[in-house]
């Protein structure tokens, strides 16, 4: 099987395979021989067995376990399951292990069935002869059967499972986990069971629950412990570890329905193959978007796209198609009935350092009737096509996805493995310097007979592409690019170190300024750069071995990283970055955050029209693309805050749909987010557990004294709850709201009333109950909540990474409706809870040290005085930590929170005296604590807003302090405890300001020496001094002028003077200035946007100080994108006020507006 050829046949979309040179059609199976000592020799035969093991019967189906080790054939016809040993790969052979009879009578029929690496084989039986109703409706009637294949068939039992679960799905996991889906028929719920196979007492214990919404529908469960669902035409991905709910496909586009069973889903860590009717999508987990969309019956596509992306699809193409026929390959001419699974790549955390190119695929699969395996990974790259057929694949390569217009292979990380052995290759040459060279001729395989000519000198580097024509070589295409990367010493220059050829026309380049990646298009025959990644070398234009080390260690992981800060200098690399779609959103964001930091306004802007762009293009499946905006909030809300504003009015009430939908909810959902989530019932266990066991069990238990006692067990509980009513409703609403216990099982008089009631209530009171219609949108934010998944838990705790959402607290992002959804959705989601917690904690605080500074012994002991002091020392110690950690975080930005202070120092006196009364048992050196609340938030906005308008006035009055204090200071030395004859002619001094009183004679004459003088002191003059005369300038301000009424105005005009120009310019102007600026501000916080940005610093402060590293990665509390719903009547009257001050938006999203004006009756 090592020459495989590809033919075109009549069909110009089909391509005939030739594998081995056999005829498929023309092998007589039963003929078949498999010799075992040529087995070893021919191992890449296609091979068949004798199926006598199934009593010469058709085989209907095979399941593989999760790690490849064991693999199951099923016969219906037979009624008989074989295991055989598949975990020696090397061998074509099958060893034969046992084989199962489950069903002899054909009775029952197998729907699902599954095997584990250690060769437990589970099956979910229909029982043909047996139905139950449900909602009035026949549904089939499953079991369950898990058998122990080492065991002599021992079978097992699973915990929590009734008979009536009617199980409907069953799967292993890669830790060895069985998973099994069911639906419970008491109260139709859909449930999730994980079990441990860890067999205890011959039975399985189930470790975790989970509960799926309603209105979706299981499509399968992959061994990555992924649940794929399917629910209005939409499918999400739902990780069971992570607890992330991602929505990766919609039927926009496509306005035909499809159901459950046309949708075949095949999936890795890196992509997810969606198989729908006749199509096949590509969705990429790391961009977050489908990156190809690929015709069943195009084989001309589905081989170009496998060759060029390395990509395997046979997994996609081995499921059933709407008509019930299997397809073999790409040749459509084999309709025979064909079923088969591909052995999956490993992990990532199998196999790290594995390439893709080089992991061997084996493929298992059933044609004719019989069980076929071969290797195909090899194949497919030797796969040839003529030069006659060269034509239509040319005609065809521009067909190979329809949802991007180019597609890069570095988005699937095919080079990690050749960039490592280059780095190895020049670090065991002894470095760069030895073998660098400044042009390379390499030569592609004869395959494409294509050439590379690299040139690197002149801060050029130079590339052209030849092709083979007869005998001589032509260019066909060529591309230079100028690198702005010179060694300090201009008479160096930079080299061309090593490089390598893959087989999809791309070369690895790597030179002494970093590594290249460029690709050859056969389309266009054009070269362009797919990554690059600047390496900084020294001032004689080499890296030493050193650092050729430490970038072997960044390029050791399993993905390209980043291209760092200067990669992006490169003008090449930046318009191929905004030329390709998915370079663009793998790359966009550190593009723009470089774009902003360099302040090439040009480029900003092109990638945000980009961006807009493409999500207008694809509201469902490129939304991703806004990602690349939100990343950089915090440097546009620095450097280009305009941009901030714009993108909040152009995204305003905006869908990822195609149609807005409108549903009835209740009135207290506006503006808030209710996303579905599969409710993880796993801290219930215990609960389900003791109903299973105790109830369940007993009631099924023929013994008349068993079943007295669980009714008087019943009764008894009965009583409790008449006895305790209120007070058992409350917890039993607390306990189920938390999941704590569930509606599964209810079995006991408890479980019974509460859920019984609860259903009974609902049904009541839904009459009466308010609905209004509701509106759904979408918070245009995306990952804009989300942190750094790269992080250092310890580090994390000391200096934690921010994220856009802690780093941008812009006005313009709260004004809009997605601003308040989104500070509602993270407060309701935690950030109640953790305020709460904050303010209980203060609270409790301030109580212990209130208490034991205040009262007075002889209410309280010595004893509890010293525990409560111990307790503030404890509460007290536990809020400097936190405050410590925003110091530490950010210096400039705690100490422009004035209020900081004042918490440290209460928090640091509050410590300090509790430890010093505890010593020395002396009570006066209390202090009094200071609490305050949300309104201080206008007190700090409003008082920043002033703050220059107070400069300027305080500049004001300190002049004229100065001024009058030069007017009325004494004019020569004085005392205040001494009178001095010499000083009666100085106006200014304090004796001759005092009053004074004469003696008057018989005639009315008044003595001129005064006959007693008032002791005069500092208030006397207050211009004496300058502090003093400052406070009576102040005092002036607000009204009080005795401090100028000592001297008489007449005498002193200048004196006047001043009074006049004060009292107008800062009593009259600037005073009622000042209030018109504190209305004007007040005004602008005291509203509900303040009240938002308030919300905001508060949940950014919890995030990053009170969270854990972990928490704030929990996909539950940051979602990459957030929906919310909004009442359809403010949404009309949101509307219209946004019109009639200017801030609709009817550039961007044209159609979207105008659907969801129809919607609103607005006209």
């Amino acid at each position: 099987m090592d020459d495989i050829s590809v033919k075109n046949n009549d069909d110009a979309n089909k391509i005939e395979i030739d594998v081995d040179k056999i005829d498929v059609d023309k092998i007589d199976f039963d003929k078949i021989e498999v010799n075992k000592n040529d087995v070893d020799k021919n191992d890449d035969e296609i091979f068949t067995f004798d199926n006598q093991l199934h009593n010469g019967e058709p085989i209907t189906s095979i399941e593989i376990s999760p790690n490849e080790k064991y693999l199951i054939t099923y016969s219906y016809q037979d009624c008989s399951i074989v295991g055989w040993d598949v975990e020696d790969i090397d061998k074509v052979q099958l060893e034969f292990d046992q084989t199962v009879r489950p069903n002899e009578n054909k009775k029952y029929k197998i729907k699902s069935l599954c095997v584990s690496d250690d060769n437990k084989l589970a099956y979910i039986t229909i029982d043909r002869h047996r139905n139950i109703y449900r909602n009035g409706n026949l549904d089939e009637y499953t079991t369950i059967t898990v058998i122990d294949m080492n065991n002599e068939v021992k079978n097992i039992a699973l915990d929590l499972i009734k008979n009536d679960s009617l199980t409907s799905y069953c799967t292993f996991n890669l830790k060895g986990e069985f998973i099994l889906y069911s639906d419970c028929q008491s109260n139709y719920q859909k449930i999730i069971w994980i079990y441990s196979t860890q067999t205890k007492n011959n039975k399985w214990e189930c470790k975790r629950v989970y509960r799926i919404p309603e209105n979706y529908e299981l499509i399968s469960i992959s061994k990555y412990d992924k649940v794929y669902l399917f629910s209005n035409d939409y499918i999400y991905e739902w990780n069971i570890n992570t607890e992330r709910n991602v929505k990766i496909f919609g039927n926009n586009k496509n306005k035909n329905k499809f159901e459950t069973v046309d949708i075949g889903i095949f999936s890795n860590e890196k992509f997810i193959f969606l198989k729908i009717n006749y199509k096949i999508i590509v969705y990429s987990n790391e961009l977050g978007i489908p990156i190809a969309s690929l015709d069943i019956n195009n084989d001309i596509q589905l081989y170009k796209f496998m060759n060029h992306t390395g990509l395997f699809l046979l997994p996609s193409l081995f499921y059933y198609t709407p008509d019930k026929v299997f397809k073999y390959c790409w040749n459509n001419k084999y309709k025979n009935r064909f079923n088969g699974t591909l052995l999956e790549e490993p992990s990532d955390d199998e196999s790290t350092d594995e390439s893709t190119d080089e992991q061997t695929k084996f493929v298992f699969g059933i044609l004719n009737e019989r069980v076929w395996k071969s290797k195909l990974d090899e194949k497919i790259s030797k796969m040839n096509f003529s030069s006659e057929n060269s034509d239509e694949l040319n005609k065809e390569n521009n067909k190979i996805i329809e949802c991007d217009e180019h597609l890069n292979v570095h988005s699937f990380n095919l080079y990690m493995d050749a960039v490592s052995t280059l780095f190895q290759k020049v670090i065991t040459n002894g470095g760069s310097a030895e073998d660098a060279e400044t042009f390379k001729e390499l030569t592609e395989s004869t395959k494409n007979l294509i050439k590379w000519d690299v040139r690197i000198g002149g801060s050029k580097i130079k590339l052209g592409v030849f092709n083979k024509h007869n005998t001589e070589w032509e260019s066909i295409s060529t591309r230079t690019d100028n690198y702005p990367y010179k060694p300090k010493y201009s008479f160096y220059y930079h080299k061309l170190v090593v490089s390598s050829l893959f087989n999809n026309n791309d070369i690895v380049i790597l030179t002494t300024f970093g590594i290249l990646i460029y690709t050859f298009s056969e389309n266009n025959n054009s070269i362009s750069l797919n990554y690059f990644y600047f390496m900084k070398s020294n001032s004689f234009g080499d890296i030493s071995t050193k650092k050729l080390q430490g970038y072997k260690r960044i390029f050791s992981k399993s993905t390209l990283p980043l291209p760092n800060y200067d990669s992006f200098r490169l003008n090449g690399w930046v318009s191929d970055i905004m030329n390709d779609k998915l370079s663009l959103l793998k790359y966009g964001g550190e593009l723009l955050k470089f774009a902003i930091k360099e302040h090439k306004l040009e480029l900003i802007d092109d990638i945000y029209k980009k961006c807009m762009t493409y999500f207008k293009d694809d509201l469902m499946n490129n939304k991703s693309f806004l990602s690349i905006i939100t990343s950089a909030m915090p440097l546009l809300d620095e450097y280009y805050p305009e941009y901030v504003l714009k993108y909040s009015l152009e995204t305003n009430m905006i869908t990822d749909s195609s149609f807005y939908s409108i549903e009835h909810q209740n009135k207290n959902l506006h503006l808030f987010s209710q996303p579905p989530q599969i409710a993880n019932l796993s801290q219930s266990l215990l609960w389900s557990k003791y109903h299973y066991t105790f109830y369940w069990k007993i009631y099924k238990s023929d013994l008349l004294l068993m079943t007295l006692i669980v009714r008087f067990i019943y009764f008894i509980q009965v009583l409790i709850i008449l006895l305790t009513l209120p007070l058992y409703l409350a917890t039993f609403y607390i306990l189920s709201k938390y999941n704590f216990i569930n509606d599964i099982y209810t079995s006991d008089a408890f479980s019974h009333v509460y859920f019984a009631a609860e259903r009974i209530i609902s049904y009541c009171f839904e009459k009466y109950i308010t609905t209004t219609p509701t509106i759904t949108f979408m918070i245009p934010y995306i990952n804009f909540v989300n942190y750094s998944k790269d992080y250092n838990w310890f580090l994390e705790l000391i200096k934690p990474q921010p994220s856009p959402f802690t780093e941008t607290i812009n006005r313009n992002i709260y004004k809009t409706w997605n601003g308040e959804a989104l500070i509602n959705f993270k407060w309701n989601a935690y950030g109640k809870y953790y305020y709460a917690i904050i303010w209980i904690l203060f609270m409790t605080l301030l109580g212990c040290f209130t208490t034991a500074a205040t009262i007075p012994q002889q209410y309280i002991n010595k004893e509890v005085r010293q525990q409560l002091f111990i307790a503030s020392i404890i509460l007290g110690s536990i809020h400097l930590i936190f405050e410590i950690r925003q110091f530490c975080y950010n210096i400039t930005k705690w100490f422009y929170n004035f209020w900081n202070i004042f918490d440290i120092i209460a928090y640091v006196l509050s410590i300090y005296t509790s430890i010093y009364w505890l010593q020395t048992n002396d009570r006066n050196n209390n202090k009094a604590f200071e609490y305050f609340g949300v309104y201080f938030a206008i007190i700090i906005s409003v008082g920043k807003k002033i703050f220059s308008f107070l400069l300027v006035l305080f500049i004001i009055i300190i002049s004229f302090a100065h001024a009058f204090y030069i007017l009325l200071s004494p004019k020569s030395e004085i005392s205040l405890e001494q009178y001095n004859t010499n000083n009666n002619n100085d106006p200014n001094n304090p004796w001759n300001l005092a009053p004074s009183y004469s003696q008057i004679d018989n005639n009315g004459n008044i003595n001129s020496n005064p006959l007693m003088i008032q002791i005069p002191d500092k208030n006397t003059n207050m211009f004496i001094d300058i502090k003093t005369s400052l406070f009576a300038i102040y005092l002036f301000l607000i009204g009080d002028s005795s401090a100028l009424s000592n001297w008489p105005y007449t005498e002193n005009p200048s004196i006047a003077v001043l009074i006049v120009l004060f009292s107008l310019l800062v009593v009259v102007y600037l005073m009622n200035l000042l209030i018109g600026l504190l209305n004007i501000a007040i005004e602008e916080d005291n509203n509900r946007v303040s009240y938002l940005m308030q919300k905001a610093e508060i949940l950014a402060e919890i995030e990053l100080f009170y969270l854990l590293p972990h928490q704030r990665r929990w996909k539950t509390w940051f979602p990459e994108v957030i929906h919310y719903y909004a009442d359809v009547d403010k949404t009309r009257v949101e509307i219209k006020r946004l019109i009639k001050e200017g801030e609709w938006d009817t550039k961007e999203f044209t159609e979207m507006r105008k659907n969801l004006f129809k919607v609103l009756r607005i006209e």
